[in-house]
């Protein structure tokens, strides 16, 4: 007679742990770049060092993923260079000039609203049918914003709209990268295309800072390069191969859901490394962004 143990169902427990692993380490990148700046660097450089730290992983990972498969045509090139402009350099550097003004958690809420602007952007652009239950679920979204943002803007004023607006925007372009990565995706794999777009990404960034500042300005303080290291591995390459097993495992669903575990490690590393403030009135707002964004992963899917 089987052992009722060995018939019951296993939980996928390898995938569950990688996708809250990667959503840890994305949520960690805000940490780092916060206790970087208190070393007097500004958002170009420390980009250009994160980048150039990561550049050589996402080169390795585009020519892993795309062994035996067939050469990029023109038009794979010009996607590739569209994904990358949008998906990660714009994305990325409108999120590190937001993080000078706002704190890590208040970031964090505002990138997780990507689902809710993907959904907007279809209503917008693709015709898509906002049904109740989705519209809903926006608004308990973006009022858990709203109240972690007044909560900020008693205190810090202009400053704490400029770097919300300027994260909102990195959401924005991430959003639309999400929007329009769908197809590219299938023709190329999602390694593949994660690895060129962000070789695309990294070489804007350090041409960036090539045009913007003097070569001096590479010159930062020994502890800025050990964040930047952290930063390129733990908080960008490492948590986008987790992410992709984990989808591979439990699929993308899951992995979604598990990854809601990222604006509350956010939230938990903020107050313990930098003395962030967590009070009812940010707990609440991560309450309802979580909720929100829920909501709308169970509702279904544009076409």
């Amino acid at each position: 007679m089987a052992d009722p143990a060995s018939s019951a169902p296993r939980l996928p427990w390898a995938g569950l742990a990688l996708a809250a692993l990667g959503a840890i380490g994305f949520s960690g990148k805000a940490i780092i770049v916060k206790l970087a700046y208190r070393y007097g660097v500004d958002a170009v450089t420390l980009l250009m060092w994160r980048m150039l730290l990561a550049l050589p992983c996402f080169l390795a990972m585009a020519w892993w993923a795309g062994r035996g498969r067939p050469a990029l045509t023109r038009r794979d090139a010009r996607d590739i260079a569209v994904l990358g402009f949008t998906g990660y350099y714009l994305a990325s550097y409108l999120d590190f000039a937001g993080l000078a003004h706002i704190s890590a958690s208040l970031e964090r809420l505002i990138l997780y609203l990507n689902p809710t602007l993907v959904l907007l952007l279809s209503v917008v652009f693709f015709h898509h049918r906002l049904r109740a239950r989705q519209a809903v679920a926006l608004a308990i979204s973006y009022a858990g914003v709203a109240a972690v943002f007044a909560h900020e803007l008693r205190f810090d004023g202009a400053g704490t709209a400029l770097g919300a607006a300027l994260v909102f925007g990195s959401a924005v372009s991430y959003a639309v990268y999400l929007a329009l990565s769908g197809k590219v995706v299938q023709r190329l794999g999602a390694l593949r295309l994660t690895g060129l777009a962000s070789s695309v990404a990294c070489v804007l960034c350090i041409a960036q800072f090539a045009l913007l500042r003097p070569l001096a300005a590479a010159r930062v303080p020994e502890p800025v390069l050990w964040l930047s290291l952290l930063n390129a591995t733990a908080c960008t390459v490492a948590p986008v191969l987790m992410v992709m097993l984990a989808i591979a495992r439990i699929g993308a669903p899951l992995s979604a859901q598990v990854g809601m575990v990222g604006p509350m490690s956010t939230l938990l590393m903020g107050a313990a490394l930098l003395g962030e403030p967590m009070n009812g009135w940010i707990l609440a707002g991560t309450a309802l962004v979580l909720a929100g964004v829920f909501l709308v992963g169970r509702a279904p899917a544009p076409r």
